[in-house]
């Protein structure tokens, strides 16, 4: 096992201290109105979202952000930046990304092996691809397995809310976590040539869903 698969396992791992487990981007309340209630729309929810919308517009960014850190482009990486932020439906998706986006910025400033540019710094605030992008890019982690690990951990935190709010058991969230791991290299490989003009999050349903969690009585969830 090579430095750099360590590196990007830890960046990956459900432990990394980002509070990437108190969101369930609308999840929660697909489970409210009856539109996921078993393994079956579980998988056709959180599928359709990696494929239509993470795939299509989260990951090329990731993608770009990180060759934006590689190139010194800190112009590029602060439009991306704003472009992401703008990009939130609801204010409980912008709050995640700003959370979280701060605390893995703090977290890498906590590791001392890890030489972070002043760009970093001087945005007020940094959405959590843009944090992902740099720890991957200062560790060395190509692009490809930056994105497949960012995909990844995006799936087994969603499978994680829906084993939690549905709730299911855990042979059914690993019956899931098999069949959209079966999925991400497709949508790695597509995320890494779709051009810009093609970027797209376009998915009414989760913004109806991240808007109407925030009146939701009963929640596990902060998304």
């Amino acid at each position: 096992m090579t430095p750099v698969l360590v590196r990007l396992l830890q960046l990956a791992s459900p432990t990394l201290p980002v509070g990437a487990y108190c969101y369930s981007q609308g999840l929660e309340w697909a489970v409210e109105a009856a539109l996921v209630h078993d393994q079956a729309s579980a998988q056709q929810w959180i599928g359709g979202l990696l494929e239509e919308t993470i795939g299509r517009f989260e990951a090329p960014l990731v993608a770009r952000l990180q060759r934006a850190w590689a190139a010194a482009d800190d112009r590029q990486v602060q439009g991306l930046n704003a472009d992401f932020l703008a990009s939130r439906e609801s204010s409980e998706l912008r709050a995640e990304t700003v959370q979280m986006g701060y605390s893995l910025r703090r977290l890498l400033h906590e590791l001392d092996d890890l030489p972070l540019p002043p760009a970093f710094d001087a945005m007020s605030e940094v959405a959590f691809p843009v944090a992902w992008a740099l720890a991957a890019e200062v560790w060395a982690v190509p692009v490809r397995d930056s994105l497949t690990g960012y995909l990844w951990s995006w799936c087994e935190n969603q499978v994680m809310a829906a084993l939690k709010a549905v709730p299911l058991g855990q042979a059914a969230g690993q019956r899931l976590l098999l069949a959209l791991g079966s999925r991400v290299p497709g949508v790695v490989e597509q995320a890494l040539v779709l051009p810009e003009e093609r970027w797209s999050n376009f998915a009414p349903g989760l913004a109806l869903a991240c808007s109407r969690h925030e009146m939701q009585y009963s929640r596990l969830f902060r998304s």
